[in-house]
């Protein structure tokens, strides 16, 4: 495998790191009473802020050190977090958990920070199909994290667990440090990041991002304890059901990233918002396996066609590729994605788990509506 695969493939990891707290909830035993519905909100509040923090250090680090050892660092990082993880498992103070998530947030956005400097310009042409293919990646990542927590939940005790799952950053460890990378390891373009901020193209991008990526992370976080507590269905059954939607996520990326060159991309983007409105529908009033499958199924093609919809868009509108532009792209989406499951958990402790599906619904009405607003002013700069 080349250089430049390896750095594409890291964000196999990071989709694997991230989806990793949804996977575990339910090895923790979280579906159980009583409802411990603050505490998850804690935890993914708590990635959320070491993922957000950790970019300054990532460039301290980037100034001194080589792509490869940075990255190295933040591969054991994340392995090292997700092992105390598997010593801090219930019975334990749920605080302590807490500071390891905040770790592993920490390794997750170096690695994030650091994959795109290690993108060299000019070595992929197409932006877009280098976004598209980096979430390929992502995606491929989240369901490793979810079909290994299902594989081994009734093998393994959380502790056993949560050992395999860090033996995965281990090995991306042990890939990099034998791979030698070329790119921006002086982070210099970070620098200059701020700047691609002040067009408003920019940032309705970012905007939509965030609230994409809080929509599909609000029910890949809280999907599978929502189908235990409020469905019935086993623990087992739940992890599989969020595997199912990380699968349709990632196969509805590859078949818009095909069709988007003969449908229409205002008719794709209505038919996506309208499934994934009619899947949550599904999803709250269903009291069998069934329906909850249907209503994964609705809402998982249905968020399938935003994302390459954006990547093209990014790559039309926004064809210079500029690394620290990337990352604090990515950073502030992945920040939505965390904060929204974190807001999930302290209104599920008032609300009850049914608002699991209120907020995504709620947030692809925004996104329809920023989207929109893009149509609107690149009609004006023309």
């Amino acid at each position: 495998m080349s250089g430049g695969r390896k750095v594409l493939a890291g964000f196999l990891l990071s989709g694997f790191l991230m989806a990793s707290l949804g996977a575990v909830l339910p090895v923790w035993g979280y579906h159980r009473d009583p409802p411990r519905f603050i505490a998850v909100g804690n935890y993914f509040l708590s990635l959320a802020a070491g993922t957000v923090a950790s970019p300054s250090l990532a460039r301290r680090l980037l100034v001194g050190w080589s792509l490869s050892r940075t990255l190295v660092f933040a591969c054991s990082l994340s392995s090292a977090a997700l092992a105390c993880l598997a010593l801090l498992s219930p019975p334990l103070s749920s605080w302590w958990r807490v500071a390891g998530l905040a770790v592993l947030g920490s390794g997750v956005g170096i690695l994030n920070f650091t994959l795109f400097h290690a993108i060299v310009p000019g070595s992929y042409p197409d932006p877009a199909s280098t976004v598209s293919l980096g979430g390929l990646w992502y995606g491929f990542g989240c369901l490793s994290a979810t079909l290994l927590a299902a594989a081994t939940l009734n093998a393994y005790a959380p502790i056993g667990v949560l050992l395999l799952m860090a033996l995965v950053p281990a090995a991306f460890a042990i890939l990099y440090a034998a791979t030698p990378l070329s790119g921006n390891s002086n982070a210099n373009s970070a620098r200059h990041s701020g700047k691609d901020f002040r067009s408003l193209t920019a940032v309705l991008f970012t905007l939509l991002l965030f609230f994409q990526f809080g929509n599909e992370w609000s029910v890949a976080g809280w999907l599978a304890l929502f189908l235990i507590r409020r469905v019935g269905l086993s623990p087992i059954a739940g992890l599989l059901t969020l595997a199912l939607y990380w699968l349709l996520l990632l196969a509805g990326r590859l078949l818009s990233i095909h069709i988007l060159r003969y449908v229409h991309h205002g008719l794709l983007l209505g038919v996506g918002a309208l499934a994934a409105l009619f899947g949550s529908f599904l999803l709250y009033f269903t009291n069998n396996s069934f329906g909850a499958a249907a209503g994964v199924v609705f809402i998982a093609g249905g968020y399938a066609t935003i994302y390459p919809l954006l990547a093209q868009l990014i790559g039309r509108r926004l064809p210079q590729y500029n690394a620290g532009f990337g990352s604090s792209i990515l950073l502030l989406a992945i920040a939505g994605g965390l904060l929204a499951p974190a807001a999930v958990g302290y209104a599920a402790s008032i609300l009850g788990v049914g608002v699991v599906i209120g907020l995504p619904f709620l947030g692809t009405c925004m996104v329809l509506t920023l989207l929109m607003l893009l149509w609107v002013e690149s009609r004006l700069a023309q």
